[in-house]
């Protein structure tokens, strides 16, 4: 039986932080809830997933370089990292898999800060402001073939 395609989920600063901080604005699920949620989406998917979570970028980089010949695909949520690490936008273009970015609230409509993203331009799909359902529709749309051939994770690196 052919091993499940692994889809790293990286989660940044803050959101093991989540259902506690700012609830209004990224929910009331925990991160042990989203992880659940995607481990459950994934089976469904036939896919394996690695969920991370840090608040040190060093931490963060070096989990990218761990897994950027080995995953299939990743989902990025950097969190505030998305707006100021130049150095884990480096460590992502290294990645084979196709990267889908993940924002719970929607940041375009928030403090125009967090409008721009180091991240956007390697991901194939950013998705935002859609609470922890984004994470779901990410693997959703990494196990699906895209309109340019490529068969999302489940085509090989």
């Amino acid at each position: 039986m052919p091993q499940q395609p692994v889809i790293a989920i990286l989660n940044g600063p803050n959101l093991n932080l989540l259902g506690e901080r700012e609830p209004e604005v990224y929910g009331h699920d925990t991160l042990a809830d989203v992880e659940r949620r995607c481990r459950a989406r994934a089976d469904e998917l036939g896919l394996a997933v690695d969920f991370r979570q840090t608040n040190h970028e060093g931490v963060m980089i070096d989990a990218i370089h761990e897994l950027r010949s080995s995953a299939a695909g990743f989902v990025v949520n950097a969190a505030g990292w998305t707006h100021t690490s130049v150095a884990i936008r480096d460590a992502l273009a290294a990645v084979r898999g196709p990267i889908v970015e993940v924002h719970l609230s929607d940041i375009h409509a928030r403090e125009e800060f967090r409008h721009f993203s180091y991240i956007s331009d390697l991901a194939v799909e950013v998705i935002v402001g859609r609470g922890v359902t984004g994470y779901e529709d990410a693997l959703t749309l990494l196990a699906e073939p895209r309109e340019d051939g490529d068969r999302g994770a489940f085509s090989t690196p």
